[in-house]
């Protein structure tokens, strides 16, 4: 099959969203008009050849080089595509009446143009400002039996970054700098350096190296890592720059009279159940912090004796939004930990909005993050 049955799903979407296309601008530019005529004639051709450039691409990088498709155009294609379908059950909803008055009418024409642009709007916001609103989020960590020593220590996170196309080395190094100067006792990175094989990693790990805390940066490998084959290199090369990626270990820390150990695995799936093994990682007498990308493990890493998991891979969701009280966030439908601070009995996690985007490069209500995490009694 010349296309990877992984990319169906992409062209399905589109596909539909063409076959849908020409009744939603019968419905909202005037087939009369020599205006609306142009109009919808460069769409359509914008539209052909962003499904095109997508088949095209899925053919050359995926059949002949075994690469992911160019991350923008696709990202670019499955946003329009969703855009068609979403305006299109919208504009129906919106102009079914029949029977209305002219005035009425008109306004309901008026509305759905309106509810056309919505989606535009937010995806250019979260496109162009979104994604580079980049925060620092203080959160008090509530940790039971918590030493005196231990008392307001302070931890940088930095998780998800996926540098490539959507986040320079200059903007890392500037949330590098960012974490720096909260003076962190502890640096730590939870995952996903890059999105795919052939992304800048040498360049997210030099500008990571500069991350400065007492007890020096610990990390842990994330999905993508995987997915580029680069967990060995990623540890050895991390190693060399003075990063310790924790791959199923742990390291003891030591402050005051009090020891933090920190355990570190690789991407956890269920398939075989999660975290196998790592009550061996368990420390008596010290605070255990497990550093997992997957935030899905912390019931397990709380039965286990981890009073302390830091995740991410969620990217909060990367779009969120409020309507009517409730959460519209993609995330909830897989797991329940999508973004901040969880408590089950004596246990916390804390899970990171990250700081890059995967799939399409937007943000808007899940804005990127370090985060600066502060130990305190519970």
């Amino acid at each position: 099959m010349l296309l990877g049955s992984r990319y169906l799903f992409d062209i399905l979407i589109g596909l539909l969203a063409l076959a849908l296309l020409p009744g939603l601008y019968d419905r909202l530019l005037s087939p009369n008009s020599r205006h609306g005529r142009v109009a919808r004639a460069c769409l359509w051709v914008l539209y052909l050849a962003v499904v095109t450039g997508i088949v095209l691409t899925v053919q050359l990088s995926v059949v002949k080089n075994h690469q992911e498709p160019a991350p923008l155009l696709r990202a670019t294609g499955l946003a329009l595509s969703f855009t068609v379908l979403g305006c299109s059950l919208l504009s129906n909803l919106i102009l079914r009446e029949r029977a209305v008055s002219s005035g009425r009418r008109e306004f309901l024409r008026q509305a759905g143009r309106l509810v056309t642009a919505v989606p535009a709007v937010v995806a250019g916001y979260g496109t162009f400002i979104g994604r580079h609103d980049f925060r620092l989020t203080e959160v008090d960590l509530p940790v039971t039996g918590l030493p005196r020593d231990l008392e307001g220590l302070r931890i940088a996170q930095l998780s998800d970054i996926h540098m490539g196309p959507f986040l320079s080395a200059r903007e890392l190094a500037w949330l590098v700098d960012m974490a720096n100067g909260t003076r962190p006792h502890l640096a730590v990175v939870t995952g996903d350096l890059i999105s795919n094989a052939g992304d800048p990693l040498d360049d997210a790990l030099a500008t990571l190296k500069n991350l400065r805390a007492d007890a020096g940066i610990l990390g842990c490998h994330g999905n993508h890592e995987i997915h580029a084959g680069a967990e060995a290199y990623v540890t050895r090369e991390g190693a060399r720059l003075g990063m310790r990626f924790l791959r199923h270990e742990a390291q003891v820390l030591r402050f005051g009279q009090a020891c933090l150990n920190v355990a570190g695995v690789d991407y956890q799936t269920d398939r075989a159940g999660y975290l196998n093994g790592a009550e061996k990682l368990v420390k008596s007498g010290a605070i255990n912090l497990l550093l997992s990308h997957n935030p899905d493990v912390f019931p397990i890493a709380a039965q286990k004796g981890f009073g302390v998991t830091l995740a991410g891979h969620t990217h909060g969701g990367q779009v969120n939004l409020e309507i009517l009280r409730a959460n519209l966030n993609i995330t909830t439908f897989y797991t329940p930990y999508t973004l901040g601070l969880y408590r089950k009995g004596p246990a916390s996690i804390y899970v990171t909005s990250g700081i890059g985007t995967i799939g399409v490069p937007v943000r808007f209500g899940a804005p990127p993050e370090v985060a600066l995490l502060r130990l305190r009694s519970a």
